[in-house]
């Protein structure tokens, strides 16, 4: 049943994008619009949905319950917002006001400074592989939801898919809590290993494309490809719905984990009285803090200048860059509330459920819904858990393919500008054609290491040169009269701030985290799987490749300078 659904949406979406794309010619420009050659978002709202549902994605979800419970529980959250003042804040303003003072993508924003033009083709680069296996996590989501419209759920018992190691009832041996947690673990694993991936046994082992998981890929792709195929024009529609329903979904899962048997223990091991304010004293509690501030906001991907690329000239971004970090910054605190109290239902009586706590796919795919398959009306729960693991995984995917889309239609406005329809298309086909190899039984070993080599630190690298070009070489006091252009002028007291920031602390602490990142770097591994070394030597090319293009085109530029080489700076 859940692959004739599958097809049927998919015959479904393929014909409303067939007719949608076929029905408008400039997809960009309304009649009202202040941008007449590249369009601008229809209101104001749709700018911040669109900008909340990018920033919002599953690390909010699935790592920062984690980490806070790891690193202290509510002493966590110290570290956390002092980051958010010191980092995540300063650094979205930044990329939100260069953005939308120049109205281009990530690589013509450069033209500001033609030497570090680079950075954007790497910024491309890295939203280009990370929406590949970003769109698989998704298609994970949609293959969880539809098994989940199922009673019993799959993986509440032993059925057709379990062999020996699966066993419905712990053993004899099983009495305490901790040893029944870590058997329940494992029966989810089983059937994630099992059923869900058929997971071989490392990357050298490919195997065939997982059928199921390929129609979930092609469906995800499809709902991308419908919701950007007028670009902002629709996307900005589609959001109002993909950026508001996770925050109903954690309001109900929060009511109906706080009804729970245990609950109260679970959030206490949040952030409530078994909070550790000793953890404070650890470097590591900080740079984890510093990293999920920065990685949470999407900083260096792209995506934040691309969306406010769109806004009107004028617009107060300032403002904006406050209501968008804290709503990310609330979100993570508030859906930590939903999954602990559930989690806390597991196991009251000593809650040493946490031990079986992962990051990731772990909690995600594990540990959260077993807990939900204890529930009465179990798939009703599950169904709605992985609707939004969908919902906030599409808004980020938005954001990714607008960024490539509209890097290729500042490029070549001539050729792309009026068929972004059959662009987004082509786009999105390609993305689906890349992302096979990571929907076969090895796909989850290609998933690990793209999110290892690429979607870390690599971009704090970007975001260092990003610094270094705005505020060293274009000059940040030139950088602040230009945002007094759209804003107004401001006081030198207002401006204080954030050039401590953007001159000083932000570099300073992206530096320590980048060094620190690459001193304990380890070779990436799925649980007990280690990659073969052509693997990891594939991890540092993808690596090598995406940083390449900063001094290739540095080169290129100094060639084509005409007199003094440091004209091509300015």
């Amino acid at each position: 049943n859940s692959r004739y659904n599958i097809q049927n949406l998919i015959c479904f979406t393929t014909f409303t994008i067939l007719i949608t794309s076929s029905s408008e010619q400039d997809p960009h420009v309304d009649d009202g619009d202040e941008n007449t050659e590249r369009g601008n978002w229809a209101s104001k709202r749709e700018y911040i949905l669109s900008t909340i549902g990018y920033a919002v994605g599953l690390g909010n979800i699935w790592r920062f319950p984690y980490l806070a419970y790891k690193n202290g529980g509510g002493a966590f959250l110290i570290p956390y917002f002092v980051m958010l003042v010191v980092t995540g804040i300063p650094l979205f303003f930044l990329e939100s006001a260069f953005g939308q003072f120049c109205s281009q993508g990530p690589i013509n924003v450069w033209r500001a400074v033609p030497l570090l033009q680079g950075v954007g083709i790497a910024m491309l680069m890295v939203t280009l592989i990370v929406s590949i296996y970003y769109n698989v996590i998704i298609a994970y989501s949609l293959y969880y939801m539809f098994a989940s419209f199922q009673s019993p759920l799959p993986w509440s018992s032993c059925f057709s898919w379990a062999d020996s190691n699966c066993s419905d009832t712990p053993t004899a041996q099983m009495s305490n809590t901790l040893i029944k947690l870590l058997w329940l673990n494992g029966q989810m694993s089983l059937l994630l290993s099992r059923v869900a991936l058929q997971r071989s046994s490392g990357l050298d082992e490919t195997g065939p494309v997982v059928w199921h998981l390929a129609l979930c890929l092609l469906l995800s792709t499809m709902f991308t490809a419908a919701a950007l195929i007028r670009g902002i024009k629709s996307s900005g529609k589609v959001v109002y719905f993909t950026a508001t329903f996770p925050y109903v979904v954690i309001v109900i899962l929060l009511i109906r984990g706080l009804t729970l048997e245990g609950a109260r223990d679970g959030i206490e091991f949040y952030i409530g009285s078994q909070s550790n304010l000793t953890k404070l004293t650890e470097a590591q509690v900080w740079k984890d803090a510093a990293t999920q501030t920065f990685y949470s906001l999407s900083i260096g991907w792209g995506g934040v200048m691309t969306l406010a690329s769109y806004n009107n000239f004028h617009n107060n971004m300032f403002r904006d860059s406050f209501v968008v970090t804290l709503t990310n910054a609330g979100t993570s605190v508030f859906a930590g509330f939903a999954i602990f109290s559930i989690l806390g239902h597991m196991a009251p009586p000593c809650n040493v459920m946490f031990l079986c706590l992962r990051a990731g796919f772990g909690l995600a795919f594990i540990a959260y819904p077993d807990a939900l398959s204890k529930l009465p009306i179990s798939p009703l729960w599950s169904t709605l858990f992985f609707f939004m693991l969908l919902t906030v995984g599409l808004d980020s995917q938005f954001a990714g393919i607008e960024v490539i889309t509209t890097c290729l239609q500042d490029a070549f406005p001539k050729l792309f500008r009026s068929k972004h329809g059959l662009l987004t298309i082509t786009t999105c086909s390609i993305l689906y054609l890349l992302g096979l190899p990571c929907v076969t039984r090895a796909g989850i070993y290609w998933v690990t290491l793209i999110d290892q080599f690429v979607a870390s630190w690599v971009l704090l690298i970007l975001v260092l040169l990003e610094i270094a070009g705005v505020c060293y070489i274009y000059g940040g006091n030139r950088f602040i009269k230009d945002i007094e252009m759209m804003l107004g002028n401001k006081s030198f007291v207002f401006w204080l701030w954030w050039r401590v920031c953007w001159f000083f602390l932000s570099p300073c602490i992206i530096v320590a985290i980048l060094v620190w990142s690459l001193m304990t770097f380890t070779p990436p591994s799925y649980g007990a799987v280690k990659f073969p070394d052509w693997g990891v030597a594939l991890g540092w090319s993808m690596a090598v490749f995406i940083l390449l293009w900063i001094p290739i085109i540095a080169v290129y530029k100094l060639m084509r300078a005409e007199g003094s080489p440091w004209k091509v700076c300015m």
